[in-house]
């Protein structure tokens, strides 16, 4: 086991075969085999005890001055003093997060390689793509997540509209004539607005973006009268009156933006419309425990600080500054029953 998923118990099954019914070679095979297994422990208490002891380095999936980047760069001067080593930013975009992915589940499984990425980048994309170089249940270890990044409806000031219910009431009125825009097949965006189109009936059509950019151009645009984005993204707009907040995402309202409500509040409790994604930071699958309880530890007390803190909610996220290694890997396997879940309530196939 290594911290995510089991073996499926075929290589346990041999390694009896061989114990219980041994020839010679397979004896000394399994000997030697079980002689490194106890070596391990001790090899990896020196790797612990002296961690760290060189630069660590923070992958971002992403390109140098977005959300996700200037949150790396951010707490990495703050983790630098606590880990007592600099602590080193690389940008690794494309691929939708798989070339950043696939560098950390190269990586030597010895915490100087961190993966910070979001819900989708390392978790919920191994149901969209059938093929990955790299398998995040087994690859990614779980350190700490940063914060939560819930996401919020807007609709066009010309719907007449101004809460969930009125939203609902709209696109059951308008039957097979509205569209939505999400910024991605797949996206949480996409997932709430299917939760929200079968409890109103409406059969709305979905159209993807790439990206959030291009799908607020069509919301101020007007071609396009509802979407999901991120607060970050849409906040200044709303404040100017070109589009109208509904809800959000998650279970705590998003400081920037006070005043919306989130969907739970509103009395719709589903789980696309409760559940928040996260900018979550990882290590190598197999990593040794007393390693990324080191870098938790360090995570926890940079998101502690009142200046980090202001600077997440200054970008319309909230804050996560109690988060465990342990606590993450639970949360990860049932959140990652959700998103499979959703997806396939969705009928988004993996291509």
């Amino acid at each position: 086991m290594d911290g995510f998923s089991f073996d499926s118990g075929t290589g346990a099954t041999s390694l009896w075969d061989e114990l219980t019914h041994p020839n010679r070679r397979q004896w000394l095979k399994a000997s030697a085999g079980l002689m490194a297994a106890s070596a391990l422990p001790s090899a990896f208490a020196n790797i612990a005890t002296d961690f760290p002891s060189k630069p660590v380095r923070i992958v971002v999936p992403f390109a140098p001055g977005g959300a996700t980047d200037v949150l790396a760069r951010t707490a990495g001067n703050s983790l630098a003093a606590y880990l007592k080593q600099p602590v080193i930013v690389e940008n690794r975009p494309g691929g939708g997060g798989l070339i950043g992915g696939d560098v950390i589940a190269k990586a030597a499984p010895d915490g100087y390689n961190i993966y910070l990425g979001t819900t989708s980048t390392v978790q919920s994309m191994q149901f969209l793509f059938k093929k990955m170089p790299f398998d995040p249940q087994k690859d990614f270890a779980p350190i700490s997540r940063i914060c939560w990044a819930p996401i919020v409806l807007v609709v066009t000031p010309d719907l007449p509209v101004h809460n969930v219910a009125e939203l609902l009431e709209f696109i059951r009125t308008n039957k097979g004539k509205l569209s939505y825009g999400s910024y991605g097949l797949g996206s949480h965006g996409h997932l709430a607005f299917v939760t929200l189109d079968k409890l109103a009936g409406g059969q709305m059509s979905h159209v993807a973006y790439r990206g959030e950019a291009p799908l607020i151009q069509e919301l101020l645009g007007g071609s396009l009268k509802m979407g999901m984005c991120s607060s970050l993204s849409l906040k200044q707009h709303v404040d100017a009156g070109k589009l109208r907040a509904i809800a959000f995402t998650g279970t705590q309202r998003v400081p920037t933006m006070p005043t919306v409500p989130t969907f739970a509040e509103a009395g719709y409790d589903q789980e696309a419309l409760r559940i928040s994604g996260w900018l979550g930071a990882v290590a190598r699958g197999g990593t040794p425990p007393d390693i990324t309880d080191k870098l938790g530890a360090a995570f926890r007390k940079t998101l502690q600080q009142p200046d980090i803190n202001e600077r997440i909610l200054a970008a319309g996220f909230i804050t996560i500054n109690d988060d465990t290694p342990q606590r993450f890997s639970k949360d990860w396997f049932e959140e990652m029953a959700i998103w499979k879940r959703l997806l396939h309530d969705a009928d988004v196939q993996p291509n």
